[in-house]
Order: structure tokens, then C-alpha cells, then sequence
């Protein structure tokens, strides 16, 4: 039988997310918390995504917590982005800075968060079966954790090795093998860019060709990071200030106020510095919500592939068409990698795999090619994966897959009705920008939140229903208006088999964003209500505001 337990909150997860909350609930509220991840150690999504080449496409100095000063300028970057060792021993260090290790049980899942209406209360089942009782749970379970790992036929048939990137074994080392790559979003390029000058053959399985462009990975200049450490009070009112918080002049300029020679340059300046968002949002102000400025765009970038890829049929079958509206890309070397001899791009549009063999990958023409290892970059299940692979239920025993059933939703990407005191870091409907920084944003306003009903003797808080309706249809007509709602993608949960594809993200911008969190809270949570016990469950009580 397993032990029981009762605190104050629980965290799940220790990456970004959860160890800033751990650290605003534990460390500055005083309360009795407990942190649980089932990584050995912290750094969420950054613990498990170890593949070769794993980097942020976020510069170093933004890719920061921003809470504190002296952190800040006790980091240092040797280069203008950071790889996944560099950030995993970031994120270690803040724990131990801020002794956060004690409070957290690596190794150890939540399976199941059940509300417990009679007693006010959650009830946490670890994967070893022991229970937890407490009164907030906050949930940093990470944006894209949940893995997609597509079943094609024959998979556990490959007597080869067959991994996920997300799960990269410690120790492997593909050195000198037949590897195959499946996707080529993000994690794809990375992991093609790093393999393909050491294996004997690479083959890259592409479904969906990706616009891409040059990341601008360089060693930083000297005096550079000093002068970041020196500026952190305009950095972080930039990047707060800022709808994507990477740090980039956001421009409004249009595309059409400009001559053809003129645009031509501003994205080469652009291509030259760097960077999928830089691209995108410091070109011109309307790439984003004008489909034909924003072909113009996507054409600038396929002249470039045609330059860069030597065999033009490789080149086509890595070309993207349509609009530039997938989450913008950047690399650094994945169009060259295709002009090494051992590296072969197989268009799965055109010939589509038709099974895995004991040996390879068998595709619709017949061909039948032979691997050692086959790495699936195939993504995640992304924004609410998470949340419906674990068992869990609100208010009368209601679980979240029944709530989210249309589409996952949630009050300002932080907390949803019917699920008293539950909170999400980057939740449903959370904003599409720098992470670090909407994370930051989100702990500080669930902590307040928490903070604020405690002092006003309030038991539970939820949003109403009417506030998360509003929220969701604010969300949808900024999708709407956006190029990115006229394609399918991860961001609208279009990778996914059977998934209906929906809104999962705030298209207004961090700082829109943060606005919104800071008003509420400023107003004393007007769209909260307090529920005091299983009886307060009418949809006309007060807000939290009125009781307060």
C-alpha cells in the first residue's frame, strides 16, 4: 500500500515552468509543496531532448529567466545560441541556486489528479502508487512533451535501432551507419544538419517541406555579453514589451511600401543576421497577416534552396510551397547537408512508406532501403497531449478529455472551468512567442492568484464559463486574421492522426498577453470564482472580486 501525503500545492514537472513556480510558491510564499518529473533530474523538455544538434532557436540572452538580477548577470554564453547541454546545465543551476532539489521527486510521475469535491481538495496518484493530497496543483507539464510517434507498419519489426529524438539514448553514437530521418520540422533539420557529415548514408523522409533560413549561430564578440549583462533592465522591458519576446525589432512596415530591389535587400540583411522569427517579423509588418506579401516571402527563401541544393531534384523534394505559416524555422546548415553524397531526401508525398522492414524502409515505389537506425523527428502531441494521457478529473469526476472534447480551452492559457485550483503553465490558448518568458508571465500571475485568495480566505478559485467562452472566441479571431490559421500544422494539433485540429495558442503577443494577466489580477480577479464547497457549484456565484 502506498504512503499519504498532504501539502499546500503540487508541481508537476521541472523544466522552465515548474521550477519557477516551485520557487514562487515554495521559496517566496512559504508553502508546503512538492515537485514531481519523471526526467532523474530537471530540465523538462530539455532533459529529454538530447539529439545531436538539439538547439534553441531563441538567442542566448533572451532564452533567461528575467526574475532576478543577479542571476541574470551571473550567466554567461559563449555563443548567440544556446545548445541542449548549455541550457539543461542553465536549469540545473537555478535549482541548486535557489535550493529547489529537496522539494522535487525525479524519477517519479503523477498518473492520476482527481478532484475530491467533499473535501476541497486534489487527490495525486504517483506512478508507484502513492497518494497526494493538496489544495493547488500546478501543472508545467511542457508544451511539447507528449511524444507522436507515428505506427507505420512493421515498426517493432526493425531489428535495427529505432529511437524518437525525444528520447535519445545516453551513449549512442550513429557514427559511420545507415540512418534514416523521419520529419523535418524543426527537430528534423537539427538532427539531418548534425548526422549527415558523420554516417555512411542518411536518408530524410519529408512529408511536409519546411521554410527555413539560416539561425545566425556565431560566437559571441568580445564585450558582448558583458554589455547584455549591463542592459538587463531595457532587455527585459524589451523583450516584456515585446509581442514575441525574442529580443527583435518587431517592425510595421509594409511590403508593398517597397520597391522589389528594396524588399530583396531587407531580406538578405535578414538571412545574412539570422533567425526564423527575425525573418518573418522584422522584415515587413504584414508577412504575418497578408497572404500574397507573405508568398513573396516564401519565394525569397526557395530561390535560396535552389542556390544552396546543387541537385535539383533533391531540391525539389525538400521545397516547401504555399504560405510561410508553420512555426518560423530557422537552421544551421540544413539545405548544404543535401549536397553531401551520402545524404539522399525521399519525398514521402510522392512515395509514401508503405512499411518498415526487419532491415529499412520500403516506400510505394518498391524501393526498399536499408537502415541501421531509424530516427522518428516526428514531434509531439502538442499544447494539451499531455493533459489527456493522464487520468484526469474536475468537479462530479468529470475528466479532461470529456471538457476538451471540441477543444482545448482554458481562461488567458492558465486555468480552465470546473477544475477548481488547477492551474497550467503554457496551457491551452497560452501565447505563441519566446517561452522562457511567457512562462515567467504565467507563474507570476498563478502565484499572485493563489497568493490572493489565501489572504482573502478563499478555499477554491475557477474561472467562469462565460470568461473562458470569451477567451476562446478572442483567441479563434486572432487565428483567423493570422496566415498561420491557413495551413495545417503542430500549432493548431494538425500532426496528429484523428486529432481535430483547433486553436491552441493566443496569436496576440507576450506583451498583449501579460497586459491581459496584469489587468485581471490588478482588478482583483473579476473573472474568478471563489467555490467554498461542493455546493458552490452554481454559475451565478459572486467573482472573486465580489467575495474579496
Amino acid at each position: 500500500m502506498g504512503t499519504q501525503q498532504t501539502v499546500d500545492a503540487v508541481v508537476i514537472g521541472a523544466g522552465f515552468g515548474g521550477i519557477y513556480a516551485m520557487h514562487k510558491l515554495a521559496n517566496e510564499q512559504g508553502l508546503t509543496v512538492l515537485g514531481f518529473d519523471r526526467a532523474e533530474g530537471p530540465g523538462g523538455t530539455w532533459y529529454w531532448n538530447r539529439y545531436p544538434g538539439a538547439l534553441s532557436d531563441s538567442e542566448s540572452y533572451v532564452y533567461q529567466y528575467f526574475f532576478d538580477k543577479e542571476l541574470y548577470q551571473d550567466t554567461t554564453w559563449e555563443n548567440t545560441y544556446l545548445t541542449q547541454p548549455e541550457i539543461l546545465s542553465y536549469l540545473e543551476g537555478v535549482v541548486d541556486r535557489f535550493d529547489l532539489r529537496r522539494h522535487f521527486r525525479f524519477g517519479l510521475g503523477i498518473a492520476a489528479s482527481n478532484y475530491d469535491d467533499a473535501a476541497n481538495q486534489w487527490v495525486l496518484t504517483t506512478d508507484e502508487g502513492d497518494t497526494i493530497r493538496a489544495t493547488y496543483v500546478v501543472n508545467a507539464v511542457g508544451l511539447l512533451a507528449a511524444v507522436n510517434m507515428p505506427d507505420i507498419p512493421g515498426r517493432d519489426s526493425f531489428e535495427g535501432q529505432l529511437v524518437h529524438t525525444a528520447r535519445w539514448p545516453e551513449g549512442l553514437d550513429v557514427t559511420g551507419q545507415r540512418v534514416a530521418v523521419i520529419g523535418t520540422g524543426s527537430t528534423g533539420q537539427q538532427v539531418v544538419t548534425a548526422l549527415g557529415p558523420q554516417v555512411s548514408k542518411l536518408g530524410v523522409f519529408v512529408r511536409t517541406p519546411q521554410y527555413s533560413v539560416p539561425v545566425g549561430l556565431r560566437p559571441m564578440a568580445e564585450g558582448e555579453v558583458e554589455q547584455y549583462h549591463e542592459d538587463f533592465e531595457m532587455n527585459r522591458e524589451k523583450i516584456f514589451g515585446s509581442a514575441l519576446g525574442f529580443g527583435i525589432d518587431e517592425v510595421e512596415r509594409s511590403l508593398w511600401d517597397y520597391s522589389e530591389e528594396e524588399r530583396e535587400q531587407i531580406f538578405t540583411d535578414a538571412w545574412n543576421e539570422g533567425g526564423g522569427f527575425r525573418f518573418m517579423f522584422s522584415t515587413f509588418g504584414n508577412l504575418a497577416v497578408d497572404e500574397d506579401a507573405n508568398l513573396i516571402a516564401g519565394k525569397f527563401i526557395k530561390d535560396r534552396i535552389r542556390e544552396i541544393v546543387k541537385d535539383p531534384e533533391a531540391a525539389r523534394r525538400i521545397m516547401p510551397s504555399g504560405l510561410h505559416a508553420r512555426r518560423p524555422l530557422c537552421d544551421n546548415g540544413f539545405y548544404e547537408t543535401f549536397n553531401l553524397p551520402q545524404v539522399e531526401a525521399v519525398n514521402v508525398t510522392d512515395t509514401p512508406i508503405v512499411e518498415i522492414t526487419a532491415t529499412g524502409i520500403r516506400t510505394a515505389d518498391g524501393t526498399h532501403r536499408e537502415y541501421d537506425v531509424i530516427v522518428f523527428a516526428t514531434g509531439f502531441d502538442a499544447v494539451d497531449g499531455n493533459y489527456r494521457r493522464m487520468d484526469l478529473t474536475g468537479r462530479n469526476g468529470v475528466h479532461i478529455n470529456e471538457v476538451w472534447k471540441e477543444n482545448p480551452t482554458s481562461y488567458l492559457g492558465v486555468t480552465t472551468p470546473g477544475f477548481p485550483n488547477w492551474f497550467m503553465v503554457l496551457g491551452p490558448k497560452g501565447p505563441f512567442c519566446n517561452l522562457p518568458s511567457a512562462i515567467e508571465a504565467e507563474v507570476e500571475w498563478i502565484s499572485d492568484a493563489i497568493a490572493h485568495a489565501r489572504q482573502n480566505g478563499i478555499a477554491m478559485i475557477e474561472p467562469t464559463a462565460e470568461a473562458e467562452q470569451k477567451w476562446s472566441e478572442h483567441c479563434s479571431d486572432l487565428a483567423t486574421g493570422s496566415v498561420f490559421g491557413r495551413v495545417d500544422s503542430w500549432i493548431f494539433g494538425a500532426n496528429i492522426p484523428g486529432k481535430k485540429p483547433s486553436v491552441l495558442f493566443y496569436l496576440g503577443g507576450l506583451s498583449a498577453m501579460k497586459d491581459l494577466l496584469d489587468q485581471e489580477a490588478q482588478a482583483g480577479y473579476p473573472n474568478l470564482m471563489p467555490v467554498q464547497s461542493s455546493a458552490d457549484m452554481e454559475r451565478d456565484q459572486p467573482s472573486l472580486a465580489a467575495a474579496s
